[in-house]
């Protein structure tokens, strides 16, 4: 099948600088003896480590918005990236696996599973929980943490849920009701001995998402810069903490449409989200609604095959049969700031920032490290 016109986005930069690689070098055999070179040098030789992910919190907005993160801004690193599509289901399973979505096998925020469409955070769909039609140990089979059973902090509220299970399962939790914990929480950690600590923020793609950039996400994060600077307050001697995100944002508001007319009567259903849309093709139209797609779409989205996907590695190498399944025919991929609307994939809200495209507003994630003081 013939790729649309320009139908190359930049892609994660899966064997260097992305966040796969962040598990396997802290947790590997030499441990933080022999670091890769993307990584912050105050890594090196580190005893304790703390990695907090913060979720949504993307390398370009944090460069226009510095001023409002001394602490962040005082940190050593730069940026590298996350995974395609750049969103949380996917992103964080490869950042605890230290697996590309190709190999991992969550590959979206809704994601056709044969016989239903499951919305992974919820795992489920319109008619309920679908935790024992699709076990999450089985969907995602790769053991977190290359096999150790590490602490995590994240919302109490999130322990016990199949997403937890799919991509935390196995570790030991320590859940957080007020994000002050946090620091509190490490500390402790740390000074009990512990070598490595997972934790997890969500506020920063929550604004986001419910209230744009603008007053309201310039506040969040003096929030989240100040979860850091007590968490670095908390640090032992000879310990480092290590900030990263899962994706960054790009504001779309109301720029939001259903794919074309022409598109949807070759379309089966959809799957995937707003900024990395599946298109399912009805049967033995597969060619023919490529060829729709990229005449409607192409100016202002990357359209292409399944094939492209995977013979180009958007989603990583080594994808195997199951998770090929759970593909569509037919990607759209926003360049532009627009989502393409499914009106099976809602929201209690207008969605103001989103994510899930290849723009390195949402493809650049930080990755920055800092000592106890």
């Amino acid at each position: 099948m013939a790729t649309s016109p320009l139908s190359r986005p930049r892609l994660p930069d899966y064997k260097n600088a992305c966040i796969t690689g962040i598990i396997p070098a802290l947790l590997g055999p030499q441990g933080t003896k022999e670091i890769p070179d993307w990584m912050p040098t105050c890594v090196q030789g580190a005893r304790q480590v703390v990695l907090l992910v913060i979720d949504g919190l993307g390398w370009h907005q944090l460069q226009k918005n510095i001023m409002h993160c001394p602490t962040l801004a005082t940190m050593q690193g730069s940026s590298i990236t996350t995974v395609a599509p750049t969103t949380t289901v996917s992103a964080l399973t490869s950042i605890t696996t230290g697996l590309a979505p190709a190999e991992h096998g969550l590959v979206g925020y809704r994601i056709d599973m044969g016989v239903r469409v499951m919305q992974m955070l919820k795992w489920g769909d319109e008619k309920g929980d679908l935790r024992n039609l699709y076990p999450p140990d089985l969907i995602q089979p790769c053991p977190p943490f290359m096999g150790a059973s590490v602490p995590v902090l994240s919302k109490a509220e999130l322990e016990g849920s199949a997403f937890t299970e799919a991509h935390l399962r196995g570790v030991r939790p320590r859940g957080w009701r007020a994000a002050s914990s946090i620091a509190v929480e490490v500390g402790q950690l740390l000074r009990n001995g512990e070598k490595f600590v997972y934790a997890y923020y969500d506020g920063v793609d929550k604004i986001a998402h419910e209230r744009g950039f603008g007053s309201f996400y310039e506040a969040e994060l003096r929030s989240a810069d100040e979860i850091v600077k007590n968490i670095q307050a908390s640090l032992t001697p000879d310990s480092v903490l290590i900030v990263t995100a899962d994706h960054g944002q790009v504001m779309v508001g109301t720029n939001t449409t259903p794919p074309h007319a022409d598109v949807l009567a070759m379309t089966a259903y959809q799957s995937g989200e707003g900024r990395f849309r599946w298109l399912h093709a009805r049967d033995g139209v597969e060619v023919e609604l490529f060829a729709r797609a990229t005449a409607r779409h192409s100016d202002v989205a990357w359209v292409a095959s399944k094939e492209q996907v995977i013979d180009e590695n958007w989603l990583g190498p080594r994808l195997g049969s199951a998770t090929r399944k759970r593909l569509g025919d037919v990607a759209l991929v926003p360049r532009e700031p627009i989502s393409f609307d499914d009106a099976a994939d809602t929201s209690p809200f207008l969605l103001q920032c989103r994510h899930g495209a290849l723009t390195d507003d949402e493809l650049d994630v930080p990755l920055l490290a800092i000592t106890g003081k």
